[in-house]
């Protein structure tokens, strides 16, 4: 597959990414991530193995792009939690024994 990743074309195939990350050790994925076999590396690290080129030179998402229409399994950041409802004592206790019947 051909795509563009820092304004340079290449042609990408899953097996050539496959080859071309055996043996690298996965560093901590703290953003992005790739799953290639049964690991799961850091976007970033992954675009510089496949293209040879500094990791400030591409985006994350170039990458990711490239990933996913090759067939690799992708994960962006986790999603923070919605806020909760912060309760007083009374609303605390008044949720735990229920709310009256209705009539």
């Amino acid at each position: 597959m051909r795509c563009v990743i820092a304004r340079f074309p290449f042609d990408l195939t899953k097996s050539g990414v496959l080859e071309s990350m055996k043996g690298i050790k996965p560093e901590q994925a703290s953003g992005d991530s790739v799953i290639i076999g049964r690991r799961t590396y850091p976007v970033k690290q992954v675009g510089q193995v496949v293209t040879r080129q500094d990791r400030r030179d591409f985006s994350a998402g170039e990458v990711l792009r490239a990933m996913t229409q090759l067939g690799f399994t992708c994960r962006g950041l986790p999603q923070a939690p919605a806020p909760t409802r912060v309760l007083n004592p009374f609303q605390q206790a008044s949720a735990m024994l229920g709310a009256p019947a209705a009539a």
